[in-house]
């Protein structure tokens, strides 16, 4: 067998520690573990084959459950015309800084200007327009999948602040209020419920300040997460937009009392952000660790062999492969060109959520020794069992994986009474709950005092306002709020 040289080994091994330089850390884990590379565009990456594998296992968790809703797919083009973004005045503005723009195609400079979509409001309002005549017409929920640029000039960071990214894009139209805001919750519960079964992360659920809410929305829901950094970062998101966009883009309908009006309209999107979450919660020094869920192999099998036993080792690790194909994403590993240690080393790096290393002994004996990823841990393990329970096995790690993501952040949030105790907990590296008057004076201030910006307002701490001053001002409170510096 030829063994790999101890300076590939040594190339491929992650050499920044998490805790004592995250940010060389985290970009040596994504490209070193294959997971996505960097293009000559700056700030856009590739996927590789493990990350869209990840992708489209949450497209897969997200779409049909969207479907089920009543939500219909659709596809609009990624060039908008200037004239339609500038309908919405708040929206355009939000988002001039980062739209890029076609001017040319081949020698001939363009009559009007076209941006590549950095979010579909004005493209697919001028459809809805059309589309949506009569109270019969509602509601209309559509989505797409899609890519959007947003050409942010702060530090591209990989997933975190790219300037391309992967997301779904929903947008629905209501006779009423009533039922757009009905709408929200269960949006937001199947973005819950995909982020705990596809990556395994835990986000707070609540409303954004006025300040920090979608441009041109009336009100804004996101879940948000916490970074081992002392960061925080926007998870998936909700937009109540109610007549904003309808009446800009006349969206009119004829009621059932044959009087006109404009449909209620609310936008929603979960995106590829969502993976930095999960490689800075999830992994570690030695590389990626992947939740099973989205693990493009969930299992990999190592056989450690010499040239007396072989074909045997082989013979025991390919039938093993057969019992577990079609009870999970199995890869055998039988590259003679690696070594054993090679090969832990990479699939470590990977991420791959279970190791089964195979030997003249374990074939001897008709066991496995079974290396889990997350934890570190080592067990014998009896062949049957391992095959019956492997399921639960791997559901079992992305539970166990989403407790810790729910625990971490949970004891990184501090509650605090005071702007001086806001300001050390940021700077300790924690995310700082307080009371807030609600005014947008006191959280700039707050802001610029500390660094700190509202992530969202959590709705299960709402209540805990009520006696309570606000942390800047002293007036009594009139939310609760989550502060954290951000990505």
């Amino acid at each position: 067998m030829e063994k790999s040289s101890a300076d590939d080994k040594a190339n491929r091994s992650i050499t920044a520690s998490k805790h004592a330089n995250f940010s060389e850390w985290y970009v040596q884990v994504l490209i070193k573990s294959d997971f996505i590379d960097y293009t000559s565009v700056s700030g856009c990456i590739a996927f590789r084959p493990d990350s869209y594998f990840a992708w489209e296992r949450v497209r897969d968790y997200v779409d049909p459950r969207l479907k089920e809703d009543g939500v219909e797919n659709v596809y609009f083009p990624s060039l908008i015309p200037e004239h339609l973004l500038q309908k919405e005045k708040d929206h355009v503005e939000g988002f001039t800084p980062e739209v890029a723009w076609v001017t040319q195609t081949g020698n001939s400079k363009l009559d009007e200007r076209l941006a590549v979509r950095p979010t579909s409001e004005a493209i697919m309002y001028e459809s809805l327009s059309k589309w949506i005549r009569s109270w019969r017409d509602l509601p209309m929920r559509l989505n797409q999948w899609n890519s959007v640029v947003r050409w942010e000039f702060k530090h591209p960071t990989p997933f975190l602040r790219t300037r391309e990214f992967l997301w779904n894009e929903g947008h629905s139209a209501f006779a009423t209020k009533e039922e757009e805001e009905a709408e929200m919750m269960r949006i937001m519960n199947i973005y819950g419920q995909a982020l705990k079964d596809t990556m395994a992360i835990f986000g707070v659920l609540g409303r954004k300040t006025q300040s920090e809410k979608f441009a041109g929305a009336v009100d804004s829901f996101s879940f948000e997460h916490f970074m081992p950094d002392g960061k925080g970062v926007q998870g998936p998101a909700f937009h109540m937009d109610e007549q904003l966009f309808s009446k800009a883009f006349d969206i009119s309908f004829t009621r059932k009392d044959e009087k006109k009006d404009y449909v209620y309209q609310n936008t929603y999107a979960i995106s590829t952000r969502e993976f930095g979450v999960m490689v800075a919660t999830h992994s570690d020094d030695k590389g990626l660790v992947m939740p099973p869920n989205i693990a493009r192999f969930q299992v990999v099998i190592v056989p450690i062999y010499n040239d007396k036993n072989r074909q045997e080792v082989l013979s025991y690790a390919a039938e093993f492969k057969k019992m577990l194909d079609g009870k999970a994403r199995v890869i055998l590993d039988d590259r003679d060109e690696y070594s054993p240690g090679w090969k832990f080393n990479e699939w470590e790096l990977k991420g791959t959520p279970v190791r089964v290393e195979i030997g003249g002994r374990e074939a001897a004996e008709n066991v496995l020794t079974v290396y889990t990823r997350y934890n570190s841990s080592k067990e014998k393990v009896e062949i049957r069992d391992f095959v019956d329970k492997i399921k639960d096995r791997l559901e079992g790690i992305q539970q166990a994986m989403y407790q810790n993501s729910k625990s971490f952040m949970l004891s990184r949030i501090k509650r605090c009474t005071s702007i001086e105790e806001l300001g050390r907990l940021v700077e300790g590296g924690f995310m700082a709950q307080a009371p807030w008057c609600g005014s947008a004076d006191c959280e700039k201030s707050i802001k610029d005092k500390t660094g700190a910006k509202a992530t969202n307002m959590p709705f299960e701490a709402q209540s805990e306002a009520e006696g309570k001053k606000c942390v800047y001002c002293g007036k009594d409170a009139a939310h609760i709020v989550n502060f954290a510096r951000s990505h």
